[in-house]
């Protein structure tokens, strides 16, 4: 049977196993974090939900298994357990947090409620000679506490390894049965020496090789695509944005001229996008690319519309007939040449299917995520080179095919692009001021360096309001525009960007003198939660 693109395909490790190392959500919210940060020790990880039975992952071989933590008190009524045939499977495990508790608990050790919570940055001390996970680190050093229950009794044959003052059990490890565990968070940066904790699980206690690198996800998933296509022709919609380029750029690599990139045109992008993707990611992959013009069909179907779910709404289901009047067009063409296009290629991440219950490998993923949102009747297979991968993981591969930098690292931009950065009626005149006012917010940004220190930086302009202001001696009514700075690993939450006074005045300065209709920037310092990244 073909192997589906985006399937691992693992080498083997020196325990022997040939899966990935999985990592069991007790419903943390760093779950996705652990394993990412079990990917950066070049270790393949996967998320799978706590009920997932003993005996299915068994079957998957696992290297290792990494329990995470969660909100729940394992004495709980209904908390999550851990099946203690786990333990007795050979499978190594590290515990982390909640997930440090239940294995402590299914192993005959003791969790008590203590009365002493411990949430923040609290100072661990190393037991005796630290054991395998903490040997040669620093006797005291800081880690990222967050728990309200503690183990206060070690199961029989572990050794502890770690403590605080209110936590005598704070790490332990059972290396004969390559068992161990930490009351800490390893995964955050607030525990400095947490990613080298890991590591020494992964690669000393569990005996796994770090094989997990760049270039052998390039190797392995064009080998899948090359398996999965063959002979046989694949679409695209590109659409600028990294994940869809890498998408593009590994099916290019794999399979040549039988792929075909189809780029549509909105009227709804930022200043430059269309002219950097039809030169320079045509010139850094070669790839066959039809560009579709439909700025005034787009512009026409939101004329008078405000509401921002009703303007969400237009702008997928334009994208979606304009793509499948492409698709037709090149069906046609290639039926006329006796060939099919038989895949449609998209950029789906891990995040999106496992935000989407797909963590397990099942196919139930984000369908808008590439094209707006895909018909039920479309007539093409899925090709997602990118479904076990995180975004950092697709800027690397994006880097390792040659894609320039100004694509690879280009902020995220939504589906709906700027016409959800215009709070009001979307109109052509609108879009260019918008457009300007990003593009010195971007200019400034990169030339003070910034661009890989904030996750993106939306500027929305506030259409339907006015406010006075004084230009060239004259009284004003100009519209405000919000500059959105904001720091996130995964934007599932994130943190308002402090960006250097001196470069938000330069900004603020050259909008105002430079973006006609524009006499006031403001910024916006809201975390998420509360608020969302985009304001529509």
């Amino acid at each position: 049977m073909a192997k589906e693109v985006g399937d691992h395909v693992s080498g083997s490790a020196s325990n022997s196993a040939t899966g990935p190392v999985l990592v069991v959500d007790y419903g943390a919210q760093y779950a996705q974090l652990i394993a990412r940060r079990v990917r950066e020790a070049q270790v393949y990880s996967e998320v799978v939900p706590h009920d997932t039975p003993v005996s299915e992952m068994v079957a998957r071989d696992p290297a290792a298994i990494v329990l995470s933590g969660g909100p729940s008190s394992v004495y709980a009524e209904g908390a999550p357990q851990v099946d203690p045939e786990l333990f007795n499977a050979g499978v190594p495990v590290f515990g982390i947090c909640y997930g440090f508790q239940a294995m402590t608990s299914a192993l005959g050790g003791t969790v008590e409620h203590t009365g002493t919570r411990e949430y923040g940055r609290t100072e661990v001390e190393i037991s005796g000679d630290g054991g395998r996970l903490h040997n040669d680190l620093p006797g005291h050093h800081p880690v990222w506490m967050s728990h309200g229950d503690s183990v206060s009794k070690a199961p029989e044959g572990f050794q502890v390894t770690a403590g605080t003052k209110d936590t005598p059990v704070a790490a332990y490890e059972n290396i004969e049965r390559r068992l161990a565990g930490v009351q800490y968070h390893p995964e955050v940066v607030h525990s400095p020496h947490g990613q080298e904790v890991l590591r020494r699980f992964l690669h000393e206690i569990a005996g796994v090789r770090p094989q997990w690198t760049t270039s052998s996800i390039v190797d392995d998933t064009v080998a899948a695509i090359r398996e999965q296509i063959g002979d046989r022709r694949a679409i695209c919609g590109l659409s600028g944005g990294v994940d869809s380029a890498v998408a593009a750029a590994l099916v290019q690599r794999a399979i040549g001229d039988q792929l075909t990139c189809v780029f549509v045109d909105h009227g709804l992008l930022r200043a430059g996008e269309r002219a950097q993707v039809e030169r320079d990611f045509v010139a850094a992959t070669g790839v066959k690319l039809v560009t579709i013009d439909a700025v005034d069909r787009f512009l026409g179907a939101l004329s008078g519309v405000t509401d921002p779910e009703e303007k969400r709404k237009i702008i997928g289901r334009e994208f979606i007939r304009v793509f499948e009047q492409a698709a037709r067009d090149l069906q046609a063409e290639a039926g006329a040449a006796g060939e099919q296009i038989d895949f449609l290629v998209q950029g789906t991440l891990y995040p999106d299917v496992v935000e989407s219950g797909g963590g397990s490998g099942a196919a139930n993923i984000k369908s808008h995520h590439n094209v707006g949102g895909l018909p039920d009747d479309l007539q093409f297979s899925l090709v997602e080179p990118l479904r076990a991968l995180f975004k950092d993981e697709v800027r690397r591969v994006g880097l390792e095919l040659g894609l320039p930098e100004t694509i690879v690292h280009r902020q995220p931009f939504p589906g709906p692009g700027l016409g959800i950065r215009i709070i009001g009626e979307v109109t052509a005149d609108r879009l260019e001021t918008l457009r300007a006012a990003d593009a010195i917010a971007r200019e400034e940004l990169t030339a003070a360096g910034l661009d890989r220190d904030i996750w993106q930086c939306p500027v929305v302009l506030l259409a339907d309001v006015r406010s006075v202001g004084v230009q060239g001696d004259g009284r004003t009514y100009g519209h405000p525009v919000v500059l959105r700075p904001v720091s996130s690993e995964d934007a599932m939450t994130a943190d308002w960007t402090r960006l250097p006074y001196d470069v938000l005045e330069q900004i603020s300065t050259r909008i105002t003198n430079e973006v006609p209709d524009v006499n006031r920037v403001t910024l916006d310092v809201t975390s998420k939660p509360p608020g969302t990244i985009e304001w529509e």
